[in-house]
């Protein structure tokens, strides 16, 4: 299974889903699918399931997605955010 296919397989456990949303949130992918998948993606990172990439990228609109380093520690998006929030985050470099 590629990095993306776990997005869109119904059999795909939770991690797998995860995982894959935020290997597409690192890589920017996400910021440039269909809206669905960018939703999906900031929805999980707003609930502190996800952490913003490691590097900032461009949605398709042309908007600047920051990177987790340049958000402040502890608010949405941040590392710390996550772990506040009762979560491991996905370490995937």
């Amino acid at each position: 299974m590629s990095d993306l296919d776990a997005l869109w397989d119904e059999e795909a456990d939770e991690d797998e889903q995860l995982e894959a949303m935020q290997r597409s949130v690192n890589s920017g992918t996400a910021w440039r699918l269909e809206g669905s998948v960018g939703r999906a993606c900031m929805a999980a990172i707003t609930d502190g399931v996800l952490m913003l990439g490691t590097e900032g990228h461009r949605d398709y609109w042309g908007n600047y997605v920051p990177s987790r380093t340049e958000v402040m520690a502890g608010t949405k998006g941040s590392r710390e955010y996550v772990i506040n929030h009762g979560n491991v985050p996905i370490d995937l470099e």
